[in-house]
């Protein structure tokens, strides 16, 4: 992961995810100390059975443009100090 700044200088990593979904991690433009963290874009999806051509597997699923998804976490420090000991359990064993 390489530091990177947005376009209004807030520093923020890109990465991706073990299913290859883009995800990042960027401190908020919030008055309060906050960062953003989880996938990048919701990526809607169907079950091609479920859509009039049929088929298998998962296929777009196209949302309104004035449908609004949340996919990232807005994470005050406390909230993200209480990630800590349950991720470093997860690192130290594979279990949460």
């Amino acid at each position: 992961m390489d530091k990177q700044k947005t376009h209004r200088g807030f520093t923020f990593y890109e990465f991706k995810d073990s299913n290859g979904v883009p995800c990042s991690i960027q401190k908020s433009s919030s008055v309060d100390d906050k960062i953003w963290l989880g996938v990048d874009n919701a990526n809607p999806q169907i079950l091609a059975s479920e859509t009039p051509q049929g088929g298998t597997g998962w296929v777009s699923y196209p949302v309104p443009e004035n449908v609004s998804m949340n996919t990232r976490m807005h994470l005050d420090i406390d909230q993200a100090k209480m990630l800590i000991p349950i991720l470093k359990k997860f690192i130290r064993t594979g279990e949460i």
